[in-house]
């Protein structure tokens, strides 16, 4: 009986403890600033003829911004603005994209890629406000933050609003990395003194432009921010759970965004970044490499999160996407990176590794042309990558040579943080 009882008990503490439990508290959906202000019923819209700068990344759901706007009550979508690769991200990079019409609202698209990078003084004079909204991915030389900076100035000098719908920084908001611009080297690619990899939500770096006036005729601008909720600074796209939209046609998925804020420098050596290729900036190579030998480099490195693995491959042209790529239809020897672990991978130390290792087994007919020492430095920010890969210094001697004014661009941009 005393054995009976004993096992009765142990049964019930056993049901207790399979029986229903106090709900999980799941953390918060992160809400974009367009799905915030689609919740509200558009009403810092309302009444107003508007202006929508903006791309294929602009879903709300499932449903993109352009149509919601068009289909709101009270809301006159007037113009839309495309930024490089065209409303519909069907141009490949530094392709001019023209002016048009989008078919499926008659609403004229005004390119800010070509001729014009910045909305007209004409097609503002028929405004009432300016509104921005695009994936970004955290990396300074990635076109839609020059041209959100170049349509607040202009927004500026029309007198009109300019309203930021803020997204997630698809990297996170708690790394910042690599030299911080200097400005002798601005450019598209580089329009602000700020790092690589910046670490800011579009919205906090509208209000950085702003309150640092980092242009010209800026600090009159009447700049909002729709906040996002549900992110936080720690946060990886993966951690979102928002669904991943090419913001490029080379950007296909998170794994290429988080790749390229370190492999893009392969833009500025003879060798291929991956373009016409199944996995652009994860694949890196050229015809003379000796990929076996670079991907052993690379493994002895033991760096965080990413594997190496020596391949071949041939870049073929697609259109639209990598139109006659370097070595196109020519056999390359590769390196292959699979990143092992989003929250340990450093992009930066990984892509200038990977360079170095790539420079270093470059035959020596090469070494004259082999970098492109003016595009280096405007991607970079400056002329010291191309002068550290030359005097042979290792990714890690590189990676710490920027420490100080990475920790001075945290305490500058600390005041313009929306997000803990």
């Amino acid at each position: 009986m005393i054995l009976l009882a004993m096992m009765s008990l142990l049964l019930s503490g056993i049901q207790a403890g399979c029986g229903p439990q106090e709900p999980v508290t799941m953390p918060e959906r992160v809400r974009t600033g367009a799905e915030v202000l689609r919740d509200r019923g558009f009403d810092s819209l309302a009444g107003r003829r508007v202006g929508l700068i903006t791309n294929q990344t602009a879903v709300v759901e499932s449903k993109h911004l352009i149509d919601l706007l068009n289909e709101a009550p009270g809301v006159d979508l007037v113009a839309l603005f495309g930024p490089e690769h065209g409303l519909r991200s069907k141009a490949e990079a530094g392709a001019t994209v023209n002016d048009g019409m989008d078919t499926a609202t008659g609403v004229p698209v005004y390119s800010l890629y070509g001729e014009s990078t910045a909305p007209s003084e004409q097609v503002l004079a028929s405004l009432d406000i300016l509104v921005f909204d695009i994936q970004d991915i955290g990396a300074r030389f990635y076109t839609y933050i020059a041209t959100m900076g170049k349509s607040m100035q202009a927004a500026a000098r029309a007198g009109i609003p300019f309203l930021v719908l803020d997204r997630p920084n698809p990297l996170g908001g708690a790394r910042v990395d690599g030299y911080v611009l200097d400005m002798e080297f601005s450019s598209g690619v580089g329009p602000y003194p700020i790092p690589v990899q910046h670490g800011l939500t579009v919205g906090e770096l509208a209000a950085m432009i702003k309150g640092e006036a980092l242009l010209e005729d800026i600090s009159d601008l009447d700049l909002s921010i729709i906040k996002m909720t549900g992110w936080s600074r720690e946060m990886l796209w993966p951690d979102t759970g928002l669904p991943w939209i090419a913001t490029s046609p080379n950007i296909p998925t998170f794994e290429t965004a988080l790749v390229y804020v370190g492999t893009c420098f392969f833009e500025a050596i003879d060798a291929s970044e991956g373009r016409g290729t199944a996995a652009p900036f994860l694949t890196l190579g050229a015809p003379w490499l000796n990929a076996d030998e670079a991907a052993r480099a690379l493994t002895d490195l033991q760096l965080p999160g990413v594997t190496f693995s020596a391949g071949q491959q041939i870049p073929r042209n697609i259109p639209g996407v990598a139109d006659h790529p370097l070595f196109e239809n020519r056999s390359i020897q590769t390196i292959q990176i699979q990143v092992t672990d989003v929250a340990s991978y450093s992009p930066l130390e990984t892509g200038i590794a990977a360079l170095k290792s790539v420079i270093d087994l470059a035959p020596d007919s090469t070494h004259a042309t082999l970098i492109n020492r003016r595009w280096m430095a405007l991607l970079s920010g400056s002329d010291r990558l191309a002068n550290a890969l030359v005097d042979g210094r290792t990714a890690r001697e590189i990676v710490s040579s920027w420490t100080e004014e990475v920790e001075t661009f945290r305490q500058r941009s600390a005041a313009y943080l929306l997000y803990d």
